[in-house]
């Protein structure tokens, strides 16, 4: 089966994070296709470069970056959400006279309208919400 999953909650503040990395673990443990992983409202901070949570707690960023590097899945941040909360992609820095960025590859801005089409080219969209 191909999967579709979004992300809406912060990465340390709440266990949808957490939950929506171990369901896609799983998932491309059992040979299922994880082709879309869609970051909305706080779930943005998931791509923020400039994390650095402590050693005893797991980096997120590193596993999101992981998945994509190791199974190809696209990583979709929201551009209104993230913009909004200072994620940035290079282009987008400049384009609004920022002096930094704060979102890199393989994390992606975009549109709705990829959220849109993950839910109807995939055979499950599957929501983590705090």
């Amino acid at each position: 089966m191909q999967y579709a999953l979004l992300v809406q909650g912060g990465p340390y503040s709440y266990q949808a994070s957490h939950s929506a990395l171990r369901f896609a673990q799983a998932l491309v443990a059992r040979g299922h296709q994880l082709a879309v992983v869609f970051f909305y409202h706080d779930g943005v901070y998931n791509a923020a470069r400039l994390s650095a949570p402590p050693q005893d707690e797991p980096h997120l960023l590193d596993a999101w970056r992981r998945l994509h590097d190791e199974h190809g899945t696209e990583l979709l941040v929201c551009i209104a959400a993230g913009l909004r909360r200072g994620l940035l992609d290079e282009r987008e820095a400049t384009r609004h006279g920022k002096q930094g960025y704060s979102l890199e590859a393989p994390f992606e801005l975009t549109g709705l309208g990829q959220l849109i089409e993950a839910g109807s080219r995939h055979d499950r969209l599957v929501t983590f919400s705090p």
